[in-house]
């Protein structure tokens, strides 16, 4: 008896509820029928769905996919006659669209009651989105231009992520790489721009494929990893870069810089020399290569490849000042040789008079960076007993 009560107290609360359910499913699409009050229409449907029993529910998921692609064709509509519209929202609506009909294609593709799979919709809602498919891709690009990125993100993760719906599985066969390429490309943008490494790595395999853009994607993919520590991947990524364009002076300078920092300056060399054989005369190139060759104390060869730069052309500063700092640490380590012949003593003058015109061409290129030659020059016109420029030089570090 206590039994039967309580299924009647369950029966006497789930009648009014499914009374009002199917109330509100035949009010919204009456609204989306008459074409007004569509917005309605979907609050109406997103409220029954709160309620886990109705999750399932065909015809409440069918109701708000169509009280959305409604409102979507109106507001098309407007934009084709060039009525007042908000494009964004429009573009906000298409993703907001294909959502609403792929919680529907899975819906709709559980087995039933008797355990049989019966897809009823899944034919006619991939063929019409997929001809709206593009618009995703146009609004992420409208939004970048407008640099929201994070709703340009949103509509190029819709249009990537189609490929894995299984409401396109028919469908995408008459996918587009290239633009989906592009695409991607600039969904790994946003991501750079949102500082977001899941957004920047999602989809950097496609990215790839965009030629047109791939030296910004190895870019952007270096300084996230780099951002996250992830030293391995970066120069990854410089070396990829490098390896596209070895002109490109930004992977150069950068990879040349992380070999430095590591002390392996042997794996510098290689990438230097690598570039070198492309692009022998290059005036980057070589002040690099000068740059290690000081670093490792090489120090004729430094000289030598300084001098190469200055034939070509005499205004390349950095050229003598590396030159003249290669011959005074001649000068400071031959210096350190504890019994000092005569041929020792006329070397390490030598090396302090090489050095001398090198240093002093650079003040006169750069007389703001006193900070560089003047040390230099106060010990140059120290050994070389020059008194008079050594005054000048004391004076000036005082």
């Amino acid at each position: 008896m206590k039994r039967a009560i309580q299924t009647l107290l369950l029966l006497i609360f789930v009648i009014p509820c499914l009374n009002a359910q199917k109330k509100e499913l035949s009010q919204a699409r009456d609204f989306i029928k008459k074409g007004n009050n569509l917005e309605q229409a979907e609050k109406m449907m997103r409220k029954l769905l709160e309620d886990s029993v109705n999750r399932n529910d065909k015809k409440i998921r069918l109701t708000l996919a169509e009280a959305l692609l409604k409102q979507y064709e109106q507001g098309n509509e407007k934009l084709y006659l060039k009525q007042k519209y908000d494009t964004a929202a429009l573009f906000n609506l298409t993703s907001k669209m294909f959502d609403a009909y792929q919680a529907l294609d899975s819906v709709d593709a559980m087995p039933n009651s008797s355990g049989k799979i019966k897809i009823e919709y899944r034919k006619k809602h991939a063929g019409m989105l997929w001809k709206l498919r593009p618009n995703l891709l146009n609004g992420g690009l409208f939004f970048v231009r407008k640099q929201n990125y994070a709703s340009a993100y949103n509509l190029f993760d819709h249009y990537l992520d189609c490929n894995n719906q299984p409401l396109f599985s028919e469908t995408n066969g008459n996918r587009d790489e290239m633009k989906e390429a592009t695409a991607a490309y600039w969904s790994l943008f946003c991501g750079y721009k949102l500082q977001n490494m899941e957004m920047v790595t999602k989809y950097a395999d496609i990215a790839q494929k965009d030629t047109a853009h791939l030296h910004s994607t190895y870019r952007y993919l270096a300084e996230m990893y780099k951002s996250q520590g992830d030293t391995v991947q970066y120069v990854n990524m410089l070396r990829n870069g490098f390896n596209l364009d070895k002109d490109t002076k930004y992977f150069f300078s950068h990879i040349i810089d992380y070999y430095n920092s590591v002390r392996q300056s042997d794996k510098a060399m290689e990438i230097i020399d690598e570039a070198l054989r492309r692009n022998p005369d290059s005036e980057i190139y070589l002040y690099a290569k000068s740059n290690l060759l000081l670093n490792i104390g090489d120090y004729e060869k430094c000289v030598e490849v300084c001098d190469k730069m200055i034939a070509t052309n005499d205004t390349l500063s950095e050229a003598y000042y590396n030159a003249g700092v290669a011959y005074l640490n001649m000068a400071f380590d031959l210096d350190k040789t504890k019994n000092k012949t005569a041929k020792v003593r006329a070397d390490i003058k030598s090396y302090y008079s090489k050095s001398k015109p090198y240093i002093e061409k650079y003040r006169e290129l750069m007389p703001d960076e006193k900070d560089k030659w003047a040390a230099a020059l106060y010990n140059i016109y120290l050994y070389l007993n020059m008194g008079r420029e050594f005054e000048e030089i004391d004076k000036l570090l005082r």
